[in-house]
C-alpha cells in the first residue's frame, strides 16, 4: 500500500455555483482523488489531481460485468472549518463492500488521511448555508480490458466531490412512498449489503413506475415472500410504533447505513425503546389504521432523516400523522444534525476535525 500522495494542483479553478439552485450530484469541484491497483503493485499512484475525464477501455471489466462499489458521505462548513461525520465508518463498509464483490480492500487510514489533504485543498467548496453540504463519493471499478468473468487484476479507484443542499429540496417536508411489490431489490445471500452499482441500477424501473404514479420513493419488500419490509431507494425505514423506533432487522439483503446505526444509537440514549425486527407489511398497513403506528421516517446520508408524510399500501394511500413531520423524527434529526455541525456535543467522537480548530 502506497503512503506517498502526489498533489497537482488545477492551473483553472471553476466559478463556484449558487448551491440552492443546482441539483442533486450535479457539479464538481476543481480536484478530485485517484488511485491505481495491479496485482503486481497493490494500490498505487495514489494523487490528487484536477477533475477531469479519462481514458478508459471499451473492454474494462465493470463496463461488462459491474464490478464497481461505492461510498457516499458528506463534509460541513462549521464556522470555516471543514468536518466529517463517521469517516471510518464508511471506509469500512467499503471494504466489506470490495471484499463481497472480490474486489481489493483499500487502506482506510490512508483512505481518510487522502480524502482529508483533498477536502483541505477544496476547502472553499464546502457551503455553509442551511442543510448544505460537501457530498463525498468514494467509487472503486474494475478497469482490467478482459472479457474473461473472472474477478479482474487491475483497479481504479477516485473520490469526487459536489456542493449539494438538501436531497429533496426542503429537506424536511414528508416525502411520499410506493410499497413495491413486484420488483425486488435484493435476495438474502445476494448482494444487497454491499454498496454495489448494480443494486442502484436494478431499482429504476421500480423508481421509475413510483415516480410515474406521483410518488417519490420506492419501500422495497423482500426478495423471497414479498412481504417484509427492507428498505427504501435511498435509505433506510423507522416506523415510530407504540412509542418505540422499529425498524427492519438487518439480514443481509439490507445496505447497513451508517446514518441507520447512529440514529439507533442516539435513540437509545434520549430514552426510546429500539426493536430491530421483521417487519410484515401487512402489520405496517395495520399500524397506521388503527393508530399504533404515529410516523415514519427515512435515514440516509444524502437525506440525513426525511419523514413519510403518504405510503400507499397495495393500492391504497395512507397519510401518515397528517402528512407532518413527527415529533420523534424531529427530534432524532435535531440531534443527529447537531452533532454532525457541532452544535451539540460530541459523546460519541463521531466527528472528524479536518482541521484542528473545529470546537
Amino acid at each position: 500500500m502506497t503512503q506517498h500522495l502526489q498533489i497537482t494542483k488545477a492551473q483553472t479553478l471553476k466559478e463556484k455555483p449558487e448551491v440552492a439552485g443546482i441539483p442533486f450530484g450535479s457539479y464538481f469541484t476543481d480536484h478530485m482523488f485517484s488511485m491505481d491497483y495491479s496485482a503486481e503493485l497493490g494500490w498505487h499512484n495514489a494523487a490528487i489531481v484536477p477533475y477531469a475525464p479519462f481514458e478508459i477501455s471499451p473492454s474494462a471489466q465493470a463496463l461488462h460485468y459491474g464490478q464497481t462499489v461505492f461510498e457516499g458521505m458528506k463534509a460541513y462548513n462549521v464556522n470555516g472549518e471543514v468536518i466529517l461525520f463517521r469517516p471510518d465508518e464508511n471506509f469500512k463498509r467499503l471494504n466489506r463492500s470490495l471484499e463481497r464483490m472480490s474486489m481489493p480492500k483499500v487502506d482506510g487510514d490512508f483512505a481518510l488521511r487522502a480524502l482529508t489533504e483533498l477536502l483541505k485543498l477544496e476547502h472553499d467548496w464546502v457551503p455553509d448555508g442551511e442543510g448544505q453540504a460537501l457530498y463525498v463519493r468514494p467509487i472503486v471499478f474494475a478497469n482490467e480490458a478482459y472479457l474473461g468473468i473472472r474477478p479482474a487484476k487491475s483497479y481504479k479507484m477516485l473520490i469526487v466531490l459536489s456542493p449539494v443542499a438538501g436531497y429533496y429540496g426542503a429537506q424536511l417536508n414528508p416525502t411520499s412512498i410506493f410499497v413495491e411489490d413486484t420488483y425486488v431489490r435484493a435476495v438474502r445471500g445476494g448482494v444487497g449489503e454491499a454498496k454495489f452499482a448494480g443494486n442502484y441500477a436494478a431499482s429504476l424501473t421500480a423508481q421509475q413506475k413510483a415516480n410515474d404514479l406521483g410518488y417519490e420513493q420506492v419501500l422495497w419488500l423482500d426478495g423471497v415472500h414479498q412481504e417484509y419490509v427492507e428498505e427504501v431507494g435511498s435509505m433506510n425505514i423507522f416506523f415510530v410504533r407504540n412509542g418505540e423506533l422499529v425498524t427492519p432487522e438487518l439480514n443481509g439483503s439490507i445496505l447497513p447505513g451508517i446514518t441507520r446505526k447512529s440514529l439507533i444509537t442516539l435513540a437509545k440514549e434520549l430514552g426510546y425503546n429500539v426493536v430491530e425486527e421483521r417487519i410484515h407489511i401487512d402489520d405496517v398497513e395495520k399500524g397506521i389504521k388503527d393508530g399504533s403506528i404515529t410516523e415514519v421516517f427515512g435515514a440516509g446520508t444524502a437525506a440525513v432523516v426525511s419523514p413519510v408524510g403518504i405510503m400507499n399500501i397495495h393500492g391504497t394511500d395512507y397519510r401518515i400523522n397528517g402528512n407532518e413531520i413527527g415529533e420523534v423524527t424531529q427530534k432524532l434529526y435535531d440531534q443527529l444534525t447537531g452533532i454532525q455541525t457541532c452544535k451539540l456535543e460530541d459523546k460519541q467522537g463521531w466527528v472528524y476535525q479536518v482541521t484542528s480548530t473545529v470546537k
